[in-house]
C-alpha cells in the first residue's frame, strides 16, 4: 500500500507528539520485512546494500561500483518486500546522482510499484578527499542528490536523506526534506561490521551538530539518529536524551546483528545435542 507524504509525516508527527520515538527499520528481505511490520515499525526502508549484507558481504558493499543499485532496490521492492508488507510505509534508497537514468521516469516506476518515500543511499557523501572533489566538479555531488530528492517531493513522495557534516544538513533542510539522518559511520560489530567506531559520546556530538545545523534553516524537520557506535536500545536512548534526534534509523543493528546472533546461538545449542 502507497501512502502519501501528507499520510506518513502526519503518522511520525504523531508519534512524536506521544512521547515515542521514531523507529525506521532496514528491510534486506521479506522476511525481516515481514517481523519489522508485525512489530510496528514505523517506516521500512529497502537498500541495496541490504541485500549484501543480508547475503554475509559487508553494507559498506552497496558504495561500491558493483551492480545496479537503483535496479537492485527496485527488484527488491518489486518482488520481496512490497508485496509483504501492508500497513507500514516503505521508503526506497537511490541514489540520486546516477547518470544512467531518467529520474523523473524511476521515480514514477517506484511510486507505481507501492514506494512512499526515498532516501539518498547510496549517496556520495560517505566519499572524501579527492574522489569526492572531482565527483563535485563533475556534477555527479552531493547537489545532485539533492536536486533529485526534490524532484521526489514534487512528485508525491515523502522525502529521507543522509547527511555527515552540518554543511549538508543545511542544504537538505533549505531544499525541503521532511527527514534528516545524521550518520556518524558503518555500524560496528559481528561478523562483517566494522571492528571500530568512535566512542558513543563522540558520536553524539556530532549528530547534535548536524541535526542542529537542519533545525536552524528549518524547525519542523524530522531528526533522526544512525550508525557508528549507536546500536542497541540503550545507546540509541542515550543519543535521543542529548540530542535533537527523535527517532533512529536501524540498518545492520535491526537485521544483520539480530540474525548473526540468533543463528549463532540455536548453532551452538543443537550442536550440544548427545546421544
Amino acid at each position: 500500500m502507497r501512502f502519501t507524504r501528507e499520510q506518513v509525516l502526519a503518522a511520525l508527527c504523531g508519534r512524536i507528539a506521544q512521547g515515542r520515538a521514531v523507529l525506521a527499520a532496514a528491510a534486506g528481505n521479506g522476511l525481516v520485512a515481514r517481523v519489522e511490520e508485525k512489530n510496528g515499525a514505523d517506516l521500512i526502508i529497502v537498500y541495496n546494500s541490504g541485500r549484501y549484507r543480508m547475503n554475509g558481504i559487508a553494507s559498506i558493499a552497496g558504495n561500491l561500483p558493483i551492480g545496479d543499485a537503483n535496479a537492485i532496490v527496485q527488484e527488491m521492492g518489486q518482488e520481496q518486500i512490497l508485496p509483504l508488507v501492508r500497513s507500514t510505509p516503505v521508503v526506497a534508497g537511490i541514489y540520486g546522482v546516477d547518470p544512467t537514468r531518467d529520474m523523473r521516469h524511476f521515480l514514477e516506476e517506484l511510486a507505481d510499484i507501492g514506494y512512499s518515500g526515498v532516501i539518498n543511499f547510496p549517496t556520495v557523501g560517505k566519499l572524501s578527499g579527492p574522489i569526492r572533489q572531482e565527483l563535485e566538479q563533475v556534477g555527479l555531488g552531493f547537489p545532485r542528490e539533492v536536486q533529485r530528492l526534490h524532484l521526489a517531493a514534487e512528485l508525491g513522495f515523502f522525502t529521507m536523506a543522509y547527511c555527515y557534516c552540518p554543511q549538508e544538513a543545511r542544504m537538505l533542510a533549505e531544499a525541503g526534506i521532511d527527514i534528516i539522518v545524521s550518520h556518524v559511520g558503518l555500524t560496528a560489530g559481528g561478523d562483517v561490521g566494522v571492528r571500530t567506531a568512535s566512542p558513543l559520546e563522540e558520536a553524539a556530538e556530532r549528530t547534535r551538530a548536524i541535526l542542529e545545523a537542519a533545525l536552524e534553516v528549518r524547525p519542523d524537520i524530522i531528526p533522526l539518529c544512525h550508525g557508528g557506535p549507536i546500536v542497541t536500545p540503550q545507546d540509541v536512548q542515550k543519543v535521543i536524551q542529548t540530542t535533537p534526534a527523535v527517532g533512529f534509523v536501524a540498518a545492520s543493528s535491526i537485521e544483520r546483528l539480530p540474525v548473526e546472533g540468533a543463528v549463532g546461538s540455536m548453532v551452538q545449542a543443537l550442536k550440544a545435542v548427545s546421544l
